[in-house]
């Protein structure tokens, strides 16, 4: 019978990749997820039956044992950029991280790969990286062996962050950022899923390895180098850490008390963040002691941002057109 292994947030962003990879190595795969229901389409990453979403609540320890029973390996990708009723940063990354290294360990499960971030930091005022670094110390408080990935930012198809400054580029001339000059090293999600199978399958040694891509380039060149992949001219406008600041006070302040149903672009952890560089830090482990090369983002951006171009997919065609008016004139 083939190995199991059960992906928490199988299918969330990066999780729906450690899957897919994991099914193709011939593994069985348990996606644990809040709705099951709605990831349905992790199924074709296998043949019949070998890559199946469950229901898992992390935030108890019964759910999380249902979904670990005969598991060989767990893979723990589960974290929340921005806290929603119940699911804290605090009951998410920090005890329910613990909760699933402790569980595993009490069934015999002594392997596990477990996503944390770059920054994680349990002094930190940020909550997100408090939490991050909580998570990562319960992990190996259970898990000794464990194997910890911090990814800086995470670009792909599926990406929360150049999908959403790419689209906020369509509505107007300014496109206003807050850290202009903060540092990142962006790294591709499916790199991030060969190293987490790495882990899972036991090629690559425990400890903590820092993930980044080839590159690295301020928070403003990475905007701009977006904006040239989908043909657009912005004016990229810096904010002020002191008015970002107070502009997310207010808007957490609509949010309570809308009771979440309005949010704002941005939240006072979220400014207290990108405050920081998010690169590998000096003398890391990270993807060259993997093996593993990681890809730029010039090779992938243009794969997905195209949809966010004047003319979208049609972009290319009416430049050509464009071109040929010209050498006919």
């Amino acid at each position: 019978m083939s190995r199991l292994v059960t992906i928490f947030g199988g299918s969330g962003f990066v999780g729906r990749y450690i899957a897919r990879r994991m099914a193709r190595e011939g593994w069985r795969v348990r996606v644990a997820c809040r709705n099951p229901n709605e990831a349905i389409f992790v199924r074709p990453y296998g043949v019949v039956g070998q890559v199946e979403p469950v229901f898992a609540n992390i935030r108890d320890d019964e759910s999380v044992r249902q979904v670990l029973i005969s598991s060989d390996v767990v893979i723990n990708c589960v974290g929340v950029l921005v806290p929603s009723g119940r699911n804290t940063f605090e009951s998410v990354q920090a005890e329910g991280a613990e909760r699933i290294a402790r569980v595993a360990a009490g069934l015999g499960i002594h392997r596990m790969v477990h996503v944390s971030a770059i920054g994680a930091d349990a002094d930190s005022e940020s909550d997100y990286s408090r939490t991050k670094a909580l998570g990562e110390e319960g992990v190996l408080r259970h898990q000794p062996d464990a194997v910890i990935l911090r990814p800086s930012v995470i670009f792909g198809p599926e990406d929360e962050f150049f999908n959403r400054f790419a689209s906020m580029s369509r509505f107007g001339p300014v496109l206003p950022i807050i850290g202009a000059d903060t540092k990142f090293q962006p790294v591709y999600v499916d790199d991030v899923a060969r190293a987490a199978v790495l882990g899972a399958t036991g090629q690559a040694a425990p400890g903590v390895y820092e993930l980044g891509g080839p590159d690295v380039d301020s928070f403003r060149e990475l905007i701009q180098q977006m904006l040239r992949v989908i043909n657009r001219r912005r004016l990229v406008v810096n904010i002020p850490f002191g008015i970002a600041g107070l502009m997310a006070k207010a808007f957490g302040l609509v949010r309570a008390l809308t009771f979440g149903l309005v949010t704002g672009p941005v939240t006072s952890d979220q400014v207290i963040n990108l405050r920081r560089d998010n690169v590998v830090g000096d003398g890391a482990r990270g993807f060259a002691d993997l093996g593993i090369e990681p890809v730029s983002l010039e090779a992938v951006l243009p794969e997905y941002l195209w949809r966010y171009r004047p003319s979208g997919q049609y972009d290319a065609i009416k430049a050509s057109a464009r071109n040929l008016r010209h050498e006919q004139t």
